[in-house]
């Protein structure tokens, strides 16, 4: 395997969300996003239609009010989540690093929110490719900042007061808000590929269930 492959290879393998280590102090250079930002467009988009849109938030005042919003989407996905008590397990484990990101969402150096103009359709499939021409350019963007040694965290909690963020922002009706990503450097963050079952036990070749491809 080339170094090249080696080192693309690890980064796809190991672009994991940061919450806690990251550097609140130090400021995001704005051509590192912008940058960032050149190579996320350059994801995979239905018939060429260049819709994506990011708006960059590092207005302290901004930052605080989507802040408020994000902690009372993220206390209503705990309470909603506090009523299924199949889930308490899952619950327990993951509340300390969400509840962080949501005490700290204000602390991160930039908050870039990743739209879409238009409005999801009813149907499912025109669904999938309203979605399927923004979201590759949202992950395309996780892993730019990543391979810069900025962390960032995938969250989608803010669309539950869209219009509210929508109005802190001055995003205009016919927007659609799909991925919030906090980023900040990294600040002692060690990342490691993540335990995940191998591609034999989830992927099946010509048919489901079929997991013998010869």
């Amino acid at each position: 395997m080339s170094s090249e492959k080696s080192h693309f290879d690890e980064i796809l393998a190991t672009t994991r969300s940061v919450r806690r280590r990251i550097d609140f102090e130090r400021a995001i250079e704005e051509d590192v996003l912008l940058e960032c930002i050149d190579l996320a467009v350059q994801a995979p988009t239905g018939a060429g239609a260049e819709s994506w849109r990011f708006v960059v938030v590092t207005d302290i005042e901004k930052k605080v009010a989507m802040a408020e919003l994000y902690r009372r989407a993220f206390d209503n996905y705990l309470a909603q989540r506090d009523a299924d008590e199949a889930a308490t397990t899952e619950r327990d484990a993951m509340s300390p690093n969400y509840r962080f990101l949501a005490d700290h969402l204000q602390d991160f150096p930039a908050l870039v929110l990743v739209c879409r103009e238009g409005r999801p359709p009813e149907h499912v499939p025109a669904q999938l490719a309203f979605y399927g021409s923004v979201l590759p350019a949202a992950w395309s963007l996780m892993i730019a900042l990543r391979a810069r040694g900025l962390g960032s965290t995938w969250t989608t909690l803010i669309s539950a007061f869209e219009t509210e963020a929508a109005a802190v922002l001055e995003i205009p009706t016919g927007v659609t808000a799909t991925v919030l990503l906090p980023v900040g450097h990294m600040k002692g963050a060690v990342l490691r590929r993540a335990e995940r079952r191998p591609a034999r036990e989830v992927t099946f070749w010509n048919g489901w269930g079929e997991q013998n491809g010869s």
